[in-house]
Protein backbone atom coordinates (compact mmCIF):
# COMPACT_ATOMS: atom_id res chain seq x y z
CA UNK A 1 0.00 0.00 0.00
CA UNK A 2 1.55 3.14 -0.81
CA UNK A 3 2.09 5.83 1.45
CA UNK A 4 -0.88 8.32 0.85
CA UNK A 5 -3.52 4.88 0.87
CA UNK A 6 -1.73 4.91 4.28
CA UNK A 7 -2.48 8.38 5.26
CA UNK A 8 -6.42 8.38 4.18
CA UNK A 9 -6.45 5.05 5.93
CA UNK A 10 -5.38 7.31 9.26
CA UNK A 11 -7.62 10.03 8.66
CA UNK A 12 -10.64 8.01 7.83
CA UNK A 13 -9.84 5.82 11.56
CA UNK A 14 -8.35 8.69 13.01
CA UNK A 15 -10.60 11.09 15.34
CA UNK A 16 -7.25 13.75 15.95
CA UNK A 17 -6.53 13.49 11.59
CA UNK A 18 -10.19 13.71 10.35
CA UNK A 19 -9.75 17.16 10.41
CA UNK A 20 -6.49 18.67 9.02
CA UNK A 21 -4.80 21.04 11.62
CA UNK A 22 -4.97 24.80 10.74
CA UNK A 23 -2.17 26.61 8.92
CA UNK A 24 0.95 26.67 11.55
CA UNK A 25 0.27 30.83 10.67
CA UNK A 26 -3.19 30.59 11.40
CA UNK A 27 -2.54 28.45 14.14
CA UNK A 28 -0.28 30.74 15.73
CA UNK A 29 -2.39 33.52 15.69
CA UNK A 30 -5.38 31.86 17.86
CA UNK A 31 -3.33 30.56 20.21
CA UNK A 32 -1.84 33.92 20.56
CA UNK A 33 -5.57 35.36 20.80
CA UNK A 34 -6.39 32.55 23.57
CA UNK A 35 -3.52 33.68 25.76
CA UNK A 36 -4.69 37.38 25.24
CA UNK A 37 -7.86 35.86 27.52
CA UNK A 38 -6.24 33.29 29.46
CA UNK A 39 -3.81 32.67 31.82
CA UNK A 40 -3.45 30.10 34.28
CA UNK A 41 -2.72 29.52 38.04
CA UNK A 42 0.56 29.04 37.65
CA UNK A 43 1.14 32.15 36.01
CA UNK A 44 -0.91 34.15 38.54
CA UNK A 45 1.30 32.59 41.48
CA UNK A 46 4.39 33.87 39.92
CA UNK A 47 3.37 37.15 39.63
CA UNK A 48 1.48 37.64 42.97
CA UNK A 49 4.85 36.04 44.35
CA UNK A 50 6.61 38.44 42.87
CA UNK A 51 4.47 41.12 43.87
CA UNK A 52 3.72 42.31 40.37
CA UNK A 53 1.85 45.05 40.58
CA UNK A 54 0.27 44.68 36.97
CA UNK A 55 -2.99 42.70 38.19
CA UNK A 56 -5.59 42.61 40.43
CA UNK A 57 -7.50 38.85 41.09
CA UNK A 58 -11.35 39.15 41.38
CA UNK A 59 -13.13 36.10 43.12
CA UNK A 60 -16.65 36.19 41.17
CA UNK A 61 -17.65 33.65 43.79
CA UNK A 62 -20.39 34.29 46.56
CA UNK A 63 -19.20 35.09 49.80
CA UNK A 64 -19.79 32.11 51.20
CA UNK A 65 -17.09 29.61 49.09
CA UNK A 66 -14.79 32.84 49.20
CA UNK A 67 -14.30 32.86 53.14
CA UNK A 68 -13.73 28.75 52.51
CA UNK A 69 -10.69 29.68 50.57
CA UNK A 70 -9.43 32.10 48.06
CA UNK A 71 -6.60 33.27 45.99
CA UNK A 72 -4.57 35.66 48.47
CA UNK A 73 -5.32 38.95 48.13
CA UNK A 74 -8.49 38.30 45.69
CA UNK A 75 -11.62 40.68 45.92
CA UNK A 76 -14.41 39.10 46.20
CA UNK A 77 -16.68 40.48 43.85
CA UNK A 78 -19.42 38.20 42.78
CA UNK A 79 -20.45 38.28 39.10
CA UNK A 80 -24.40 39.27 39.86
CA UNK A 81 -22.96 42.38 41.69
CA UNK A 82 -20.98 43.82 39.61
CA UNK A 83 -22.25 47.13 37.71
CA UNK A 84 -20.30 50.59 37.27
CA UNK A 85 -21.24 51.01 41.09
CA UNK A 86 -19.54 48.02 42.45
CA UNK A 87 -16.32 48.88 39.98
CA UNK A 88 -16.31 52.44 40.44
CA UNK A 89 -12.66 51.99 42.95
CA UNK A 90 -10.79 49.37 40.40
CA UNK A 91 -7.93 51.03 38.83
CA UNK A 92 -7.92 51.10 35.09
CA UNK A 93 -4.24 50.78 34.53
CA UNK A 94 -4.29 47.12 35.41
CA UNK A 95 -5.32 44.17 34.33
CA UNK A 96 -8.18 42.24 36.47
CA UNK A 97 -8.36 38.31 36.64
CA UNK A 98 -11.27 36.80 37.18
CA UNK A 99 -11.67 33.28 38.70
CA UNK A 100 -13.98 31.25 39.94
CA UNK A 101 -14.46 27.41 41.00
CA UNK A 102 -13.36 25.94 37.90
CA UNK A 103 -15.02 23.38 36.46
CA UNK A 104 -18.58 22.96 35.98
CA UNK A 105 -18.83 26.82 36.95
CA UNK A 106 -18.49 30.09 34.70
CA UNK A 107 -19.21 32.91 37.32
CA UNK A 108 -15.53 34.28 35.97
CA UNK A 109 -16.76 34.19 32.48
CA UNK A 110 -19.40 36.56 33.21
CA UNK A 111 -17.67 38.55 35.44
CA UNK A 112 -14.97 39.12 32.76
CA UNK A 113 -17.96 39.58 30.16
CA UNK A 114 -19.50 42.57 32.55
CA UNK A 115 -15.87 43.81 33.36
CA UNK A 116 -14.85 44.12 29.84
CA UNK A 117 -18.21 45.71 28.95
CA UNK A 118 -17.72 48.55 31.60
CA UNK A 119 -14.29 48.98 29.70
CA UNK A 120 -11.91 46.58 32.13
CA UNK A 121 -8.82 44.81 30.39
CA UNK A 122 -9.17 41.17 31.87
CA UNK A 123 -8.14 37.82 31.87
CA UNK A 124 -9.81 34.60 33.16
CA UNK A 125 -7.56 32.11 34.98
CA UNK A 126 -8.12 28.92 33.96
CA UNK A 127 -9.41 26.13 36.01
CA UNK A 128 -10.42 28.46 39.04
CA UNK A 129 -9.89 27.64 42.58
CA UNK A 130 -9.84 23.97 41.36
CA UNK A 131 -7.09 24.49 39.52
CA UNK A 132 -5.49 26.70 41.97
CA UNK A 133 -5.30 24.12 44.60
CA UNK A 134 -4.33 21.38 42.85
CA UNK A 135 -1.15 23.19 41.91
CA UNK A 136 -0.68 23.37 45.77
CA UNK A 137 -0.52 27.31 45.86
CA UNK A 138 -1.07 28.78 49.43
CA UNK A 139 -5.11 29.60 49.90
CA UNK A 140 -6.44 32.46 52.05
CA UNK A 141 -9.27 31.93 54.33
CA UNK A 142 -11.76 34.45 55.81
CA UNK A 143 -13.58 34.25 59.12
CA UNK A 144 -16.84 35.21 58.43
CA UNK A 145 -18.80 37.02 61.78
CA UNK A 146 -21.98 36.17 62.70
CA UNK A 147 -24.45 38.65 64.20
CA UNK A 148 -25.83 38.27 67.56
CA UNK A 149 -29.26 37.12 67.64
CA UNK A 150 -31.51 40.22 69.17
CA UNK A 151 -32.55 39.20 72.96
CA UNK A 152 -36.11 38.23 73.27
Amino acid sequence: MSNRNNEALNRDASKVLATSPADPAVAHNHFLSRLSFETDPSDVHHDIAGKISGIVVIDARTPEPYARGHVPGAINMPHRTIDSTTTASLPRDRVLVTYCDGIFCNASTKAAAKLTGLGFKVKEMLDGMEGWRKEGYPVEETVMQMTALPSQ
